[in-house]
């Protein structure tokens, strides 16, 4: 590969470091950043990569120490609602939108019955757009952020049961 003003026009023949591509790309992948732009003596390098949208399932919760009696079924936590087991927590620090854009429909609302895999939300961070997809089918019951608000790692965003 060369640069404008390459061996045919008489110019320096510059090859790109393919180390350097390979080193980009492995950072890419380990920072699960969709793209990264270097500029180095006068070549500018861009790599990317297609970002598909994950199904983020919230982490396992500790079990409860106490223990429902024999056919009673145990009441979901009232006060925390990240102890609720039907909740779904951020897996990122980002800004959620409840929508694709600002006039659209939301992707979810109280009550709606969502399946496995169904977008729930969006999270930009970094300015890439993150689709939040639903761990497990269930009905919406708690819709526990706002529009356009931040959000951290771990926050609960919703509760499906």
């Amino acid at each position: 590969m060369t640069q404008s003003g390459g061996a045919k026009n008489g110019g320096p023949k510059s090859v790109v470091d393919q180390a350097l591509i390979r080193e980009l790309a492995a950072l890419l992948k380990e920072t699960e950043l969709s793209e990264i732009e270097v500029e180095q003596n006068g070549l500018r390098l861009r790599i990317a990569r297609q970002i598909q949208a994950v199904s983020y399932q919230a982490p396992p919760l500790p079990a409860a120490h106490a223990v429902a009696p024999a056919g009673v079924p145990a009441a979901p936590a009232e006060g925390d609602p990240a102890k609720h087991p039907g909740v779904v927590l951020s897996p990122m620090v980002g800004t959620v939108y409840l929508a694709s854009e600002p006039n659209a429909p939301v992707f979810v609302k109280l009550g709606d019955t969502v399946k496995e895999g169904q977008t729930l939300l969006i999270i930009e961070a970094m300015k890439t757009m993150n689709q939040i997809a639903s761990p497990r089918a269930g009905r919406v019951t708690k819709i526990l952020v706002e529009n356009s608000h931040p959000v951290e790692y771990g926050e609960p965003l919703l509760i499906i049961e």
